[in-house]
């Protein structure tokens, strides 16, 4: 029972992601994997191989998540790609829309409450696109900042930002 108990803490930490529809929150977590491993001595627990996981409307798809949580209680995952890259998708709260992305590599910290996407990193929220080596997202303060490097084709950064429909327009 404690290592359940431990696990069911450990993936709390999916219930506050990016953008998050508030119902989100309150809906079960559900985690596919190929194996699991909990150390309850370190605090780590592993899941690996095709990693499947959904809570409401976000879906997350890596091949290995890692997840740690300090002595205060702070939990940090790390999701790592395979094959494909770590992928996530999510609807945004109030509107018909979902936010999307993908990296090499995904790092969410529960104390900062960020999400870094790093490698080949792209985050699409409706018809906005931004592309780059890295990508983070700070849900406190809603910045977003992203550069590119050399595993960019180009080496910067790219966006595609729409512009924002007028009060007459919406209707």
């Amino acid at each position: 029972m404690k290592n359940k108990a431990w696990l069911l803490v450990l993936l709390a930490l999916f219930s506050a992601p990016l953008f998050a529809e508030n119902a989100d929150k309150s809906k079960p977590i559900n985690i596919d994997a190929d194996r699991i491993e909990i150390d309850d001595a370190k605090k780590i627990t592993t899941f690996d191989g095709n990693v499947v996981l959904t809570q409401g409307t976000l879906t997350i798809n890596a091949q290995k998540v890692v997840v740690t949580q300090d002595a205060e209680g702070n939990k940090h995952a790390t999701a790592y790609s395979g094959s494909h890259p770590v992928h996530f998708r999510q609807k945004r709260e109030g509107v018909d829309e979902y936010v999307e992305g993908e990296g090499d590599r995904a790092e969410y910290d529960s104390k900062s409450d960020t999400v870094e996407l790093f490698g080949n990193a792209y985050v699409k929220r409706g018809q906005d696109i931004v592309k780059g080596n890295y990508i983070s997202y700070d849900s406190k303060t809603e910045f977003f900042k992203s550069r590119g490097g050399v595993e960019n084709a180009s080496g910067r950064v790219h966006a595609v930002i729409q512009p924002k429909k007028s009060a007459g327009e919406a209707k």
